[in-house]
């Protein structure tokens, strides 16, 4: 396991790079002896402060508050989330190991070794909102297939030892990011490039003469590569701001809405009620629709169909809140709910079941019905008036 260990000389430092696979046992090993055998004055990691904590309390999700996911707009990120735990869950228990074990590992280690312990990555949730903004709108949808795709990999006992060998030489986010690389090159350089520019800072910041380095395999020759350049912390770091067009179009598609039902009043009021009447039916209709297809309580549906012709007007407000809300109140989440929610998330048929995983898919799929009818209902309206 030799070629898996790294050495580079940074200025008066001695930097170790241990490189790892996420879900193997062999990668769990090759940290505890090589911390033991080197006795670093650091030990980084590849986590975020998030991380570490879901890793020192592993049944952190039983705490989850879903309100509090909706209410902050977090259903998509912990969707996603959810996903890729699952996946690394399935790969993880075919090879007899838990997820993150070789961090798991370095944290223990560099304990008892009385090595620092430095949390080298950056936080999970900036990754992803900064994957999120910097997309346009067709990656965003390939990513939306690409996380779908997942859905359909194969269980534990159909994964080959190719497969499994494929995972020792790389991490799990890693190979699946390959894959889309020409597709979606947005999501490979925010969540690898920079990533490898972030750690290579972290890691070479650490205090002591020697530092060592716990990495996803897939890491290791971007930190090598940027570990004597100079790293724009400021910029990798920020979250960007939302792009002023989307902005923009949030509340234009509203006005003309709402210029078009007033013109229609203006013009004859008969005509006006039919309009409200359509854009009320079409709007409230399609969002409890798709409410019920996925499997929402019929006061979600209702809440839904309430809710999603006056959210519509208002951009900083979404049906999908008020329904999610009504499930989660009527439907309120088991503690078993919680327990299974990582290994309920990849398949499909969980998300009818598991009534976490249905209040997140209710809320997301109410709003996907009011955004259809709010085009389906425009265009209607318009041609009324024409």
């Amino acid at each position: 396991m030799v070629e898996n260990v790294t050495r580079i000389n940074y200025k008066d430092k001695e930097i170790i790079l241990v490189a790892t696979a996420h879900v193997s046992e062999a990668s769990i090993a090759l940290v505890k002896e090589t911390i033991e055998l080197e006795q670093p004055d650091s030990v980084c990691i590849e986590l975020d402060e998030g991380r570490y904590k879901n890793i020192q309390n592993p049944r952190g999700w039983e705490q989850t508050n879903i309100s509090q996911i909706i209410r902050q707009k977090k259903v998509g990120f912990m969707l996603v989330q959810l996903v890729l735990s699952a996946y690394q869950k399935r790969l993880a228990k075919k090879l007899g190991t838990k997820p993150g074990g070789e961090m798991i590992q370095g944290i223990k280690s560099a304990e008892e070794v009385g090595a620092e312990i430095v949390l080298a990555d950056r936080s999970i949730q900036t990754t992803f909102l900064r994957v999120w903004r910097l997309l346009g709108a067709k990656e965003r949808m390939k990513l939306f297939v690409a996380l779908l795709g997942l859905f359909g990999t194969k269980e534990e006992n159909d994964i080959t030892e190719e497969d499994v060998a494929e995972l020792l030489e790389k991490d799990m986010l890693t190979s699946i990011l390959e894959e889309m690389q020409d597709t979606v090159p947005t999501i490979v350089k925010v969540l690898i490039h920079e990533r490898d520019q972030f750690l290579a800072y972290k890691i070479k910041n650490a205090s002591g003469q020697k530092v060592l380095a716990v990495l996803g395999a897939g890491h290791v020759p971007g930190v090598i590569d940027e570990i004597n350049k100079e790293q724009d912390m400021e910029r990798i770091n920020a979250v960007p701001e939302k792009r002023s067009k989307l902005k923009l179009i949030k509340w234009i598609i509203p006005m003309l809405i709402i210029g078009l039902l007033t013109y229609s009043f203006i013009q004859n009021v008969e005509m006006g009620w039919h309009n409200l009447r359509i854009w009320w039916l079409w709007n409230g209709g399609l969002s409890a629709l798709f409410t019920l297809l996925s499997f929402g309580h019929p006061l979600s549906a209702a809440a839904a169909f309430v809710a999603a012709p006056i959210t519509s007007f208002v951009p900083l407000l979404a049906a999908g809140w008020f329904a999610g809300f009504v499930e989660a109140r009527v439907r309120k989440p088991r503690v078993e709910d919680l327990q299974n929610l990582s290994e309920d998330a990849l398949r499909l048929s969980s998300f009818f079941k598991n009534r976490v995983l249905r209040v997140l898919l209710v809320t997301i799929m109410a709003n996907v019905g009011s955004a259809i009818a709010t085009f389906v209902a425009g265009a209607e309206i318009l041609r009324n008036i024409l």
